[in-house]
């Protein structure tokens, strides 16, 4: 298998892109926080150290896709055309935990991938900040792309739901 961002002699290179046609593009991520249950009750109640926890995370993982390319040095600069970050609070599991989700659609000639990443990551490094003076274990865990469209590729699922 030949990775893409690398040249004949092993350097890291900046894919061309410029060839390839423009088209609509989906990816969605995941991935959770997780954390003792008293966190996660202080998240439910807004009643978390520094505020809305959920809102500054969303907000965090939005700005995380716009600027992917910043943090990510071979990514491409992309047009983005929607972003969501949803949250579920999962106080079932064990341990509790706050399961990020996000989608990003942009139509170009590269996916959206690592900008679904970027922002579940960020959500989720935002809500361990937002949080850490009640519970230094939390753990971000399990990031993972889930789905993505578009492109040569088409329509590949790695996970349901």
């Amino acid at each position: 298998m030949k990775l893409s961002h690398l040249d004949e002699q092993g350097a890291a290179r900046m894919v061309d892109v410029g060839a390839k046609p423009d088209t609509r593009r989906v990816a969605v991520a995941r991935g959770r926080v997780l954390m003792r249950p008293g966190t996660l009750a202080l998240i439910a109640e807004g009643q978390a150290p520094k505020g809305d926890t959920l809102a500054v995370a969303r907000v965090a993982g939005i700005m995380a896709a716009k600027q992917t390319s910043m943090l990510v040095p071979l990514c491409h600069n992309l047009l983005l055309t929607r972003v969501n970050v949803d949250f579920e609070l999962q106080g079932d599991s064990d341990p509790a935990a706050v399961g990020i989700r996000a989608e990003v659609h942009t139509t170009g000639k590269t996916g959206a991938e690592m900008e679904a990443l970027a922002a579940v990551c960020v959500a989720g490094l935002t809500i361990y900040d937002m949080c850490k003076a009640a519970d230094r274990g939390m753990r971000i865990t399990d990031v993972r792309l889930v789905r993505k469209s578009g492109g040569q590729s088409g329509e590949i699922v790695l996970e349901q739901k």
